[in-house]
């Protein structure tokens, strides 16, 4: 699916993944030895995330029920724990560097 960030009129992610089972949000991108430019991970129901056994770093937006980003931690790397952010439905991977100049805490997100 495609990300898009309808504040600031811009596409974030042109192939991104779902993953909304317990297996998939547990795994995630552990498998994986890197993540694409336009590539990234969705998770829900989601309102932390864990970098243990990941091979490299990534941006992680959080977002609320209304699709409205909370909390980025940019170049969050491996062997580290996001703090619980409370309100969020869910965490957007996206590779290490790509939220800046195109997602910012507020903005509103649409996934097509």
């Amino acid at each position: 699916m495609k990300v898009f960030n309808l504040t600031r009129n811009i596409v974030i992610s042109g192939s991104a993944e779902k993953a909304d089972t317990f297996m998939s949000r547990l795994f995630g991108l552990i498998p994986r030895e890197s993540l694409g430019e336009e590539e990234g991970l969705w998770l829900e129901p989601c309102s932390s995330i864990h970098m243990c056994f990941m091979r490299f770093a990534i941006d992680a937006v959080f977002l609320d029920k209304d699709f409205r980003v909370i909390r980025v931690l940019e170049n969050f790397r491996p062997w580290r724990f996001s703090p619980f952010v409370k309100g969020s439905r869910g965490v957007l991977e996206l590779p290490a560097g790509r939220c800046a100049g195109r997602v910012g805490v507020g903005d509103i997100i649409e996934f097509r």
